[in-house]
């Protein structure tokens, strides 16, 4: 039994801890729906999830899960994360973002830089106080590296007097994926 958690595992403790039964949460990139799937299980049947993909496919399939599941608390939007404003203005309790390419798909269709630091500080702007947002930054091929370097220089720009920022990584995995959690403080 391993004493580090491995990423996925983490990013699902970091949202345990923050989130709460009738929270607001987003999922940024719903993917095959299994991120959508913990959060709607977290917030409980009085709160809600808004989950965002640019792929038909991606949204089809988190609906297929969450009716297998019978979860009716998510709203699947067919639009960029980097539109959040436009159907959300309630506080929110969390975020998270796989980034990178839906997997099993076309992997030319990209998460980038431009449009999840976008959506990363609208969203910031609804977090809570104790809230987060996790990026799970997957950079084995050549457009993440790209939003890797750009997201993590952008990054260095959030206040330490309202954030608190998280990198969490195995150094020996190349190429692994990893996770960046932003806390608002204050």
């Amino acid at each position: 039994m391993a004493t580090l958690d491995k990423i996925l595992p983490f990013t699902k403790y970091l949202l345990s801890k923050c989130i709460l039964p009738g929270d607001v949460v987003v999922d940024g990139t719903c993917g095959n729906g299994n991120d959508t799937l913990y959060l709607a299980e977290l917030v409980g049947e009085d709160g809600r999830v808004v989950a965002f993909d640019i792929q038909q496919d991606a949204i089809n399939s988190t609906k297929k899960k969450l009716e297998e599941a019978q979860i009716d608390n998510v709203d699947l939007i067919l639009d960029g994360h980097e539109n959040v404003l436009n159907y959300i203005s309630l506080e929110i309790s969390a975020a998270i973002f796989n980034l990178g390419y839906l997997p099993g798909s076309d992997k030319t269709v990209t998460t980038n830089s431009a449009t999840t630091w976008k959506a990363v500080m609208d969203m910031l702007s609804l977090l809570k106080i104790g809230g987060i947002i996790i990026l799970v930054i997957y950079h084995g091929h050549e457009a993440g590296k790209v939003e890797r370097d750009e997201i993590e220089e952008k990054i260095k720009s959030l206040c330490p007097g309202s954030t608190a920022v998280l990198k969490y990584e195995f150094l020996n995995r190349e190429n692994a994926p990893y996770v960046v959690a932003i806390e608002r403080v204050r």
